[in-house]
């Protein structure tokens, strides 16, 4: 017999009663996601002012996890990283019909068969349903597309802008608005927002990185969410093709990691 380990997880809901019925139900109704690149809620309930769900294990948990321990990840693992995440946010963006709104690394959660699931957007696209479809401030800011802190109307490319700031923080062992690899040297809540509104996106550096994996940062990070590639469009970038026939397994890299602290 199979055994399978799962995670509860209890979030509090300080909201109307009929918004948390709402989210409850449209979490019963997203239960075993059809992707395999979206973690699976087996359950969900609602108990005294919280609602509980019932998660797939990732046992080596998230991008944060993995970079804590290995500081900055290759180039290959990361295509293999980012066609995973694309593969996600297609089924959300195409299928789901829903905005994740979160992604950040750790958001993004690995096993040790080195496979990548996108967790937590059943309730943070419910939420920003259940509270004003896509006017809300649902997120982290640091990894938010500039049109959402700028509070104009968003779509589903905010969700590529912050992958690609995920991304390159991953290539890069730091934030990307981090002017260096002393994380403390970073910008004040106040100027982050202003850099990313105000100042032209970051980019990968060209003497460190292939051109094609430039290219792919630079089809996320656009300041206009119009210049932004779909999820679609970028699961066939070069970057991603280049090393699609390369066997490539992740699962060598976090599989040598430490799992996380349960």
């Amino acid at each position: 017999m199979k055994v399978y380990e799962l995670l509860l997880q209890v979030i509090q809901m300080n909201i109307q009663e009929d918004i948390r019925k709402q989210i409850v139900q449209e979490l019963k109704i997203n239960q075993a996601s059809q992707c395999p690149h979206v973690v699976v809620c087996y359950h969900s309930f609602y108990h005294n002012g919280a609602i509980s769900l019932v998660l797939e294990y990732m046992d080596r948990g998230s991008l944060v996890d993995v970079i804590r321990q290995v500081k900055t990840i290759l180039e290959p693992y990361l295509a293999v990283v980012c066609k995973q995440v694309l593969q996600g946010l297609v089924y959300l963006h195409h299928e789901k019909h829903v905005i994740h709104r979160d992604i950040k690394p750790s958001n993004l959660l690995v096993n040790h068969n080195g496979e990548v699931k996108i967790t937590d957007f059943g309730v943070s696209a419910m939420m920003a349903n259940s509270m004003g479809q896509r006017d809300t401030f649902v997120g982290t800011y640091n990894y938010m597309a500039p049109e959402r802190i700028s509070g104009s109307t968003y779509d589903n490319k905010s969700d590529i802008w912050s992958l690609g700031m995920v991304i390159l923080e991953c290539a890069i062992g730091r934030f990307p608005y981090t002017k260096s690899e002393d994380q403390q040297s970073g910008p004040s809540f106040y100027e982050l927002l202003q850099a990313i509104v105000g100042s032209p996106p970051p980019s990968a550096p060209p003497d460190q990185f292939s051109p094609e994996f430039c290219s792919f940062v630079s089809a996320c990070i656009q300041k206009d969410p119009k210049d932004r590639s779909s999820a679609l469009d970028l699961l066939n970038h070069p970057f991603i093709k280049k090393f699609e026939d390369k066997d490539i397994d992740l699962g060598i890299l976090v599989g040598s990691l430490e799992p996380p602290v349960r």
